[in-house]
């Protein structure tokens, strides 16, 4: 008696087969490589204030990845270009047309009434910011030497000493704000911590003295990188820490507070 293999079992092998085929004509591709992402960085010099304002937009003394790893050129080129313009741009309309204009912002700040919000916010924010990339540099940190470097020893008794209280009073400032080493009325060196745009020159807020160190605490200072990691930042600001120009602060506050 003669086997028959039904139909639907030969079109199974024949496909089997032609499958068979095509899997030995398979040849590999090779995957194109990554291609590296290029952020395109804006130029520091070209960030300016709206035409007819008081006070300008002081230069950026460094590139925008100047304090990478530390501080990323993506964190760098917003906070400066967008947040400390917006604030030159506000300070100045706040005070077009009054006699704050023709004042030095060292002044209008020392002479604030804290209920002109206006003023002291934006007027803190162009401060504090100018106050903040100028204490920084690229392939700073280490510690201070010279006349900083004892006063620091004498006040918070060692460097490290000092650099944990500065770490834990960035830490323990709630929302957002700034950290400061300042020199008090009476010659000593002291941390103190203010809110939001808030700084030590403003003598009717209290905490007051002559700024020598500054770090911002404001989340747009770090989250790019860090994320909700404040610590890490405060930790890596030590790297970027320009001690020459601290110790020329530091120089210029305490000769006043010897007289």
């Amino acid at each position: 008696m003669k086997k028959f293999i039904p139909a639907i079992c030969l079109i199974g092998l024949l496909v089997s087969c032609n499958n068979s085929k095509k899997l030995e004509e398979v040849v590999e591709v090779p995957l194109p490589e990554k291609e590296e992402v290029v952020v395109e960085m804006g130029n520091p010099a070209d960030v300016k204030v709206d035409e007819g304002g008081s006070f300008e937009m002081i230069p950026l003394p460094y590139a925008y990845n100047a304090l990478e790893p530390h501080i990323d050129a993506k964190t760098m080129e917003i906070h400066y270009s967008k947040h400390h313009l917006g604030y030159a741009n506000n300070l100045n309309k706040a005070i077009a047309g009054t006699e704050m204009a023709n004042m030095s912002i060292e002044d209008i700040l020392k002479k604030l009434d804290p209920e002109n919000k206006a003023v002291r916010n934006n007027g803190g924010g162009y401060y504090n910011h100018n106050f903040f990339w100028e204490i920084m540099g690229a392939n700073k940190g280490g510690e201070p030497t010279g006349d900083l470097a004892a006063a620091i020893n004498k006040d918070f008794g060692s460097f490290a000493d000092f650099k944990t209280q500065l770490i834990e009073a960035g830490m323990k400032q709630f929302g957002s704000g700034w950290a400061w080493l300042i020199l008090d009325k009476t010659g000593k060196l002291s941390i103190v911590t203010t809110a939001n745009q808030d700084n030590p020159l403003m003598t009717k807020l209290g905490n007051t003295g002559t700024p020598i160190l500054a770090v911002d605490v404001w989340e747009h200072a770090y989250y790019l990188k860090h994320q909700n990691k404040r610590k890490d930042y405060l930790e890596g600001f030590f790297n970027v820490i320009n001690w020459d120009k601290v110790a020329e602060k530091y120089a210029a506050a305490v000769t006043p507070a010897v007289k």
